[in-house]
């Protein structure tokens, strides 16, 4: 590993700007068996900071183990929706695990058709009572909804309202991650009150329809993500993602809005940290 910082911002001087990778994986084996580069990696592309995300309650120790041992890594409790055979959420219990030291957010929760492997709508009402009790949890908790949503966007929209997530008083809120549907969706998540966040998806060729909402979006309302280890943006793609590329997608939002990369980045860290600021607080920031 080289000892200079190249990337997107290596023309700034040290420590001019921050940016915040919303969403990773780091403890996916790819990642957590070089820890100390990725950390080393991201201090050097200016990432200061992560949030660890669950996928599983089996895994979660691994998740929660991470954000205690790094004063600058968070977590997130929650069990992914495409995720099956594993220990099934229930409310008590997440709220108990939501209790714990930087835990930080309920999720990543939502609903996935993309993989219906013969299956019918019908078949997957597992998948919406999951997300429910995500839901339910996050409202109690007071802590914001961390939501995958893929090839599932009208379900996804309609079981939030019945929640109640309509962006008003006592709503959990939080943001639509890895964000990849259409700008009917991102208007409608938007209205109810959530951020959406974007992944190097938005540096590739293909995603011009996604460039296209980001360049309408309310600077206000977005967050940057890696997603790793998945999701390498450009140029790096088809290489093991890791957070301090996240850098790579605010040079890609910066372009697409036609604003400097700074401006981007302080807006993200100020947009994660304004929606995770209760949480933060309590998790001791």
């Amino acid at each position: 590993m080289s000892a200079k910082r190249v990337g997107p911002c290596s023309h700034h001087t040290e420590g001019a700007i921050v940016f915040i990778d919303s969403h990773c994986h780091i403890n996916f084996p790819e990642l957590a068996a070089r820890m100390d580069e990725v950390r080393a990696e991201m201090a050097q592309a200016q990432v200061d900071r992560a949030l660890v995300i669950s996928t599983t309650l089996e895994s979660f120790p691994e998740v929660h183990g991470l954000a205690t041992a790094h004063d600058n890594f968070w977590c997130t409790v929650g069990v992914h929706p495409d995720n099956e055979g594993v220990a099934e959420p229930n409310l008590a219990g997440l709220l108990e695990l939501a209790a714990k030291p930087k835990v930080v957010g309920i999720g990543e929760t939502g609903l996935d058709y993309f993989r219906l492997n013969g299956r019918s709508h019908a078949d997957m009402a597992w998948q919406r009572e999951r997300f429910r009790v995500h839901i339910q949890a996050a409202r109690t908790a007071g802590l914001p909804l961390v939501i995958h949503t893929r090839s599932a966007s009208d379900d996804t929209l309609a079981i939030l309202r019945e929640c109640g997530e309509t962006g008003g008083e006592g709503c959990a809120g939080g943001v639509f991650h890895c964000f990849t549907e259409t700008e009917t969706v991102a208007r409608a998540a938007l209205d109810m009150g959530f951020y959406i966040s974007f992944s190097g998806i938005l540096t590739f060729k293909n995603a011009q329809d996604l460039r296209d909402i980001v360049a309408w979006m309310p600077l206000d309302r977005l967050l940057i993500e890696t997603d790793s280890p998945y999701l390498a943006p450009v140029p790096h793609r088809g290489k093991t993602n890791q957070p301090a590329w996240v850098a790579w997608v605010a040079k890609q939002i910066a372009e697409t809005k036609g604003l400097s990369i700074d401006a981007v980045a302080q807006a993200t860290s100020h947009n994660f940290e304004r929606l995770f600021r209760r949480s933060l607080d309590h998790a001791s920031l």
